[in-house]
Parts: structure tokens; C-alpha cells; sequence
């Protein structure tokens, strides 16, 4: 019954699982989750969610949505956290990094800053002049071949060759991916390959550096959302939306994985070009 109801005046439950499930599978495929989350009520005309008049709403929503992938992120990868987590509070106490896991805790620290520095100061124009279709489809295509170009480069270098110049390098390329149709996933493994590095490592250091950046951004806005409050009857969408993200989220990082360490990144390649192709597409015919 629940699953069937409409939140009144906000989000159906069932776009919301529908949305939730997008942005757990795009948040770590490296397909953009934030282009896929204008897309998809773009596509189904999901008034609710699209427009200037909804935007405060799409937003306090796309937070929720990112709490799931966080959650699932932190299950996946909790014995990294953990030991990352005690090494950092071990070089507070010191003052001092001696290790290899204190120094990677505050290499993925600094990985977060310049996407934080970017987003705090490009906020407005982001929300009012990145989220075009039509930019999105293009951004889909373009990032995919530089993603194409990149997984042909050879790369041997492991998670411990992770130093300072490769976090700088790293948290640069995921600020690009404040634009819609980037991809954070997308463009941090581009550069982790581009620094040498091999798949499979390039993929784990883009969802280890995922966390600070996205919980960041999740406890600013959250905060936010502690002073205004939920929309009125979005409560359900909100928890079946963020359940959604969870469950597909840690799908997401197992497939991701799994793929990289036997193959390459050649499908979500095909994927987003198909995607974007389309997009575009659509947009040119009279249907839209």
C-alpha cells in the first residue's frame, strides 16, 4: 500500500525507489549520477522534480539520495575506514604521519578540498547553468572516450604509490564532476589511470576519496535540512529513496570492481556514448 501512495504536494514513492536505484547504480558506474538524476524524471516528465519552481525539493532530495550511497560505501569498504579512521586519530595524538595508513587518511582528506572549495564557491552558478540536457548528453560522450583513452594507457602503480602529487591530481579532476554528466567515478578513475595507476587501484582510490567529499557535502546540506525540516508528505519517498540507494549503491561498488579487475571500462564507455547519442537525439526530434 505504501509503495502505491503518492507523497501530496512532494515525491511519489515509486519515482523515488526508481531514483534511488539510479543514483546508487551511477553514483559508482562511471556514468554520472547527478546527469542521470536530471535525466531520468526529464525523460518520464516527472513534473515534481524538474523546473525552477522544484528545484528546492530536487536538491534536499538528491542529499537524501547520496545518504544511501554513503551508507553503502561505508559497508563495503568499512575495515579500510576503520583502519584509516584509527591511524588519523593516532597522527592527531602524535602530531606526527609515520605510516603508510595515516598518510593515506590525510592524502584523502587534501583529495577532497578542491572539490569543496569549487562547490562552495560555484554553487549558483552550477545549480542555474550546468544542468542543460543538452550539455549533460555532451559531457556523457565527451568524458566517456577521455574515459576510453585513459583505460588503453598501461599502469602499474598500486594503492601505496598513492602520494601527494596523485590526491592533488585526483581531487582536481573530481571537481570537474560538480557539472552534471561528468562523473566523479568517471573522471577520478580518468586520472587515476592517466597518473599510471592500475584499474583496479584506480577504482578504489576514486571510492575511498567518494567519501569525504560526498559526506561533506551531505552534512552541509543535511544541516540545512535539520533547520527546515522534511517537505510535507515526502517522508516515505525520502526513506524508500535512500534504502534504494543503499542496496543498488554497494551492488554498484561489487560490479565496478568485479569488472575492472577481469576486463576494462569498455561497457560504461559504450554505455555513455549510447546514452549521450540518444539524448541528443531525442532532443533534435519532435517528440520532445
Amino acid at each position: 500500500m505504501l509503495l502505491a501512495q503518492a507523497a501530496a504536494g512532494g515525491i511519489p514513492v515509486s519515482h523515488a525507489i526508481v531514483l534511488g536505484i539510479t543514483q546508487g547504480l551511477s553514483e559508482f558506474l562511471p556514468i554520472s549520477s547527478s546527469g542521470h538524476l536530471i535525466l531520468v524524471p526529464w525523460l518520464f516528465g516527472w513534473e515534481e522534480l524538474t523546473g525552477p519552481e522544484n528545484a528546492d525539493l530536487n536538491k534536499t532530495f538528491d542529499v537524501a539520495l547520496h545518504v544511501g550511497t554513503i551508507l553503502a560505501s561505508l559497508l563495503y569498504f568499512r575495515k579500510d575506514l576503520l583502519r584509516f579512521a584509527t591511524a588519523a586519530l593516532t597522527s592527531i595524538k602524535n602530531r606526527s604521519v609515520t605510516t603508510t595508513d595515516q598518510r593515506m587518511a590525510w592524502l584523502l582528506f587534501l583529495s577532497a578540498i578542491p572539490g569543496a572549495i569549487v562547490g562552495a564557491s560555484l554553487e549558483d552558478f552550477i545549480n542555474e547553468h550546468l544542468g542543460q540536457i543538452w550539455l549533460i548528453a555532451v559531457m556523457l560522450i565527451v568524458f566517456g572516450l577521455v574515459l576510453l583513452v585513459a583505460d588503453r594507457l598501461p599502469g602499474d602503480k598500486k594503492e601505496g604509490d598513492y602520494g601527494f602529487r596523485q590526491a592533488l591530481g585526483m581531487g582536481l579532476a573530481q571537481a570537474a564532476a560538480l557539472s552534471p554528466g561528468v562523473s566523479r567515478s568517471g573522471i577520478t578513475i580518468t586520472a587515476g589511470r592517466f597518473l599510471g595507476f592500475d584499474r583496479n587501484a584506480a577504482a578504489r582510490l576514486s571510492f575511498l576519496m567518494s567519501m569525504p567529499i560526498t559526506g561533506g557535502a551531505a552534512l552541509y546540506k543535511g544541516a540545512e535540512l535539520a533547520v527546515d525540516g522534511l517537505p510535507p508528505g515526502t517522508a516515505p519517498a525520502f526513506f524508500w529513496g535512500i534504502v534504494a540507494s543503499a542496496i543498488t549503491g554497494l551492488a554498484a561498488v561489487w560490479l565496478v570492481l568485479t569488472v575492472v579487475r577481469t576486463r576494462s571500462f569498455l561497457p560504461f564507455v559504450v554505455y555513455r556514448v549510447a546514452a549521450g547519442v540518444a539524448v541528443l537525439a531525442l532532443l533534435a526530434s519532435p517528440l520532445r
